[in-house]
């Protein structure tokens, strides 16, 4: 069963903490969807600890809503635990933190095994450690890298019309391009010219 994100950018007003400012210091920028409108567990689990099932070091983990959040944020999560007993992981992460991510960081796993079916579209992942899964192995055999993945070599495959593909999982593998949080980073990193890197952040939960 898949989880859902949900969540908005927040941007702190370079003046909100003088005499003069009347109005919230944070305010809504936008919200995260359309921006990011998959649920990739890789990138949950590697940026809020969330479906973490290849043991990343989450960056921003269980913060919780922030006690300064805009109206506009803090009613809709409140309405959205209201309505559903499901939502969870509430927390949120500063732009300055994204900006200076290692993206070269592995998650806890030694790698992943990609399952591309012969229909294309379909794509179903593997958390690999010191054995092959039990799953891959009873429907692929053995994969023909070694009889362990402790020494084997990564490496893509055939059997039965699908592709295998044992690779490493990074952070850019879960975060870069073509996973929809380039878009997400790109306009964080834009609000930052106006709102510095501490004042732009986004606020997320799940189901």
């Amino acid at each position: 069963m898949g989880t859902d994100i949900y969540g908005h950018i927040e941007a702190r007003h370079p003046c909100a903490d003088e005499d003069w400012y009347d109005w919230d210091a944070w305010a809504v920028s936008m919200p995260l969807h359309p921006l990011y409108d998959g649920r990739d567990h890789e990138s949950f689990g590697c940026l809020f600890g969330v479906r973490n099932r290849l043991g990343w070091a989450p960056v921003a983990a269980g913060r919780g809503l922030p006690a300064d959040a805009s109206e506009p944020v803090r009613t809709e999560y409140e309405d959205c635990v209201r309505i559903d007993a499901a939502i969870h992981g509430c927390t949120w992460v500063s732009w300055a933190e994204l900006r200076d991510l290692d993206m070269s960081v592995h998650s806890a796993a030694r790698g992943v095994i990609d399952v591309h079916s012969g229909l294309g579209s379909s794509i179903s992942r593997h958390r690999v450690d010191d054995q092959w899964p039990d799953d891959v192995v009873k429907e692929y055999g053995v994969p023909p890298l070694g009889a362990s993945p402790v020494e084997a070599p990564m490496g893509c495959w055939e059997v039965s019309g699908a592709t295998l593909e044992y690779r490493p999982m990074t952070r850019l593998d879960a975060l870069g391009p073509g996973t929809g949080w380039d878009h997400v980073f790109e306009v964080m990193r834009a609000l930052a010219l106006r709102f510095g890197a501490e004042g732009v952040r986004l606020v997320v939960w799940f189901d």
